[in-house]
């Protein structure tokens, strides 16, 4: 199988002389094309960290990562714009749509930007808009969605591309138990149905359950690593609640 992902030895540095926090320490590992990764960690373990180094919004201070071949830490300037533009798709906590747009309008923007003709958007935005159940919402601002409406919307958004990564932070964090499922059940039809290759840093169990692999932060190091192989989701989701326990339970944990 295909690395999409490659992390070298990335390390993150915040302060100055007198006050060094080390965020991420040395951290180094690979996801496949089509993987869907978990990335668990307490409140300032540093997977924040790690998340916006792989997206290009913050920058390693030493180390290498590499999508697609490409060495990111190298890129700079409308060439990691562009970069970013084609091959990294976002799904925020808290939606980020624009409230001036419908739904329909949020999830073309990056295609207009794209300069992509008209009928291969209707075409795509519906393709992906059935795949998340949201036909119904296309037509409607986010004022008149439900959460998880604007979470599947900002999913369909982040998609539509086709980029190399999706890259989601704390997505269900927003979001009631209902319309967590319902969305993290998506993910699994993105994952599976659209080869989608996708990267999600959460704290809680519930949701880390539904990747193939998580990967445990404690103190910007990798603390543990655990695949789902061929468990049920709720073998997945006892062997997450084993690992947080040794963590120091420190995670807030749902099910």
């Amino acid at each position: 199988m295909k690395k999409i992902l490659s992390l070298k030895n990335v390390e993150k540095y915040y302060g100055n002389k007198g006050n060094i926090t080390k965020a991420v320490d040395n951290i180094s590992f690979d996801v496949e094309k089509c993987e869907f990764i978990s990335i668990m960690g307490a409140s300032g373990s540093g997977k924040t960290t790690l998340l916006n180094c792989i997206s290009t919004i913050d920058k390693v201070t030493s180390g290498h990562i590499f999508i697609n071949d490409k060495d990111i830490t190298q890129i700079r300037g409308n060439a990691l714009n562009k970069f970013r533009r084609e091959e990294l798709g976002f799904i925020f906590q808290d939606f980020n749509l624009l409230d001036t747009l419908t739904g329909y309008e949020n999830i073309a923007l990056a295609l207009t930007i794209n300069k992509i003709g008209h009928k291969e958007i209707e075409t795509r935005v519906n393709e992906v808009a059935k795949e998340l159940d949201i036909i119904d919402v296309l037509n409607k601002y986010p004022y008149e969605m439900s959460g998880g409406q604007k979470q599947r919307v900002a999913s369909a958004r982040a998609i539509i591309t086709k980029p190399s990564l999706v890259l989601a932070d704390e997505p269900t964090g927003s979001l009631d138990s209902k319309s967590a499922r319902v969305l993290l059940e998506k993910f699994d039809n993105l994952n599976e149905e659209l080869k989608a290759t996708i990267i999600m840093v959460t704290h809680d169990a519930f949701t880390a359950s539904y990747a193939d692999r998580v990967i445990f932060i404690k103190d910007g190091k990798i603390f543990n690593e655990i695949k789902k192989g061929k468990l049920s989701r709720k073998e997945f989701f006892n062997n997450i609640i084993d690992v947080i326990t040794l963590l120091g339970g420190d995670l807030n944990d749902v099910n």
